[in-house]
């Protein structure tokens, strides 16, 4: 069930499966909307999941501040939605810059969840050299250049030789951009620059799961090692053949790692 709900001043975009034994929200990544996790979810609910997506503030159909989206505000966000959809404790599952959001969901809302799953995502701030990165997207995406980013950045987020297999999912997830508002997309990128290190939350964290892939070109296999080998307390899986997109490239895996995270 998709609807839409006020979360302080602004409307988010909502999926709510509604029924299942246990909550889980889904976090999407940078440049994709809650229909990115479309087969990740009816997978989820078949185990027995109810599963909650969000369009994050400055994606897709959701509102977005002006300026800035800082990922302190997208996790108050998150956790008001849970609120919202009547859940007092929930699974948070993280992709990538969603998984930003969810390590500070627990930092500041641990009470609401029940573990932490992280989606190819880090504790890490920006580099120096990822901040410029992202002041050259914000230029593009000022210059009308928002699709153009998108299909140049999106298939790199697949596993080299996954990408015939997942074409169509790319094609999909790249004409999905069309609804973002450019201006939300900047302020989102504005707020990751910005974003502080998390790796006291993350290596803290009593019940976290983390998802690696072999040929993840944005998390080098030596930056995941570094991140595995001060997780004493957390689940790390490893999948192959796989990129940055392991909920959908190795979609069985990480719904059977998810299933045996809930049930320990």
């Amino acid at each position: 069930m998709e609807f839409f709900a006020t979360s302080g001043s602004l409307p988010i975009h909502i999926s709510d499966s509604k029924k299942g034994d246990k909550a889980i929200l889904l976090l999407h990544g940078y440049l994709e909307t809650l229909y990115i996790f479309d087969e990740f979810s009816e997978a989820l609910q078949k185990e027995g999941f109810r599963v909650i997506a969000i369009d994050l503030p400055g994606h897709g159909l959701s509102g977005s501040n002006p300026e800035i989206n800082t990922i302190e505000f997208a996790a108050d966000t998150a956790t008001d939605i849970l609120k919202i959809c009547g859940v007092e404790k929930a699974y948070i599952a993280g992709h990538s810059m969603g998984g930003y959001v969810a390590q500070m969901c627990i930092k500041k809302y641990k009470e609401h969840y029940n573990g932490l799953i992280l989606l190819n995502s880090t504790p890490f701030a920006d580099a120096p050299e990822k901040r410029q990165d992202r002041e050259r997207e914000i230029e593009l995406i000022n210059n009308g250049k928002l699709l153009a980013l998108a299909a140049l950045s999106i298939p790199k987020m697949y596993a080299t030789e996954n990408l015939r297999k997942f074409d169509d999912k790319i094609e999909e997830t790249v004409e999905i951009c069309e609804t973002h508002d450019p201006a939300g997309i900047a302020a989102c990128l504005r707020g990751m620059m910005q974003r502080e290190e998390s790796c006291q939350t993350l290596y803290n964290t009593e019940k976290a799961l983390l998802i690696f892939g072999n040929d993840d070109k944005f998390i080098p296999t030596g930056k995941a090692d570094e991140i595995a080998s001060n997780c004493n307390k957390a689940n790390i899986k490893r999948l192959m053949p796989c990129g940055h997109n392991s909920f959908i490239e190795c979609k069985k895996e990480c719904v059977d790692a998810i299933k045996e995270f809930a049930t320990e």
